[in-house]
């Protein structure tokens, strides 16, 4: 059985009831429900969650609620591969679960055509984890770190004068969600690892929401696209 599971906790403090604002026109989690749906490959479409308001906004698009996600593994310190552990161990009460595939509640740009290439991709290249990374839009070995007087010193100074191109190109997680095998999932398997193959996504598609500066990128990022 293959499963979609969405963490979505209730305590979010940067921006408030993250998880259920409206974006688009829908509760952002709504987006990352859709996308599973219209992938096609899941048996079950499960949000985890501490909060009984995101559990009806959830239920009220289509996915499942079959626990509430306990307090120890809702404060802002637990990690994502301990609570996708849990989930899959509560619902193989019911079946066996062969791969599962983390979506987060806050990716209003996911598509499902990029669910179906990264499963296909764990399949294909026999992997435990598949996730979609982007590149950097700036050579990451230029970069520089600037301390509270202003002053800066390169990270890699030994590529002051290397040009761009010259430069190798470097890719980063773009945080919309992650396919495992439950396996790797219960025994806590390092994603970021060579247990692990990706998919590489345009820059355009790819924003994290945790800041309201974040949110407000994201939005008119949306409104562009939906403009083309």
């Amino acid at each position: 059985m293959r499963v979609a599971i969405i963490p979505a906790r209730g305590g979010s403090k940067r921006i408030p009831r993250k998880n259920i604002k409206t974006f688009a026109g829908l509760p952002i989690i709504a987006h990352s429900i859709k996308a599973a749906q219209e992938s096609g490959l899941f048996d079950r479409i499960v949000v985890t969650t501490d909060d009984e308001e995101i559990a009806d906004v959830a239920r009220r698009y289509g996915a499942e609620i079959p626990f509430m996600r306990p307090k120890e593994l809702s404060d802002d310190h637990t990690a994502t591969i301990p609570v996708i552990a849990h989930a899959i161990q509560t619902l193989q009460n019911d079946s066996v679960i062969e791969y599962a595939c983390c979506i987060y509640a806050t990716a209003p740009f996911i598509r499902a055509e990029d669910i179906r290439d990264a499963h296909n991709a764990l399949i294909t290249h026999n992997k435990q984890y598949a996730f979609p990374v982007t590149t950097f839009p700036f050579p990451i070995q230029r970069g520089v770190k600037r301390d509270k007087e202003g002053n800066i010193e390169m990270f890699y100074p030994e590529h002051f004068a290397t040009r761009s191109q010259d430069l190798e190109e470097a890719y980063h997680d773009v945080g919309q969600f992650y396919w495992g095998t439950a396996e790797a999932w219960l025994e806590g398997r390092a994603i970021f690892s060579d247990a692990a193959t990706t998919i590489v996504l345009p820059r355009h598609l790819v924003q994290d929401i945790d800041t309201p500066e974040d949110w407000t990128r994201a939005e008119l990022m949306h409104k562009v696209l939906q403009e083309l």
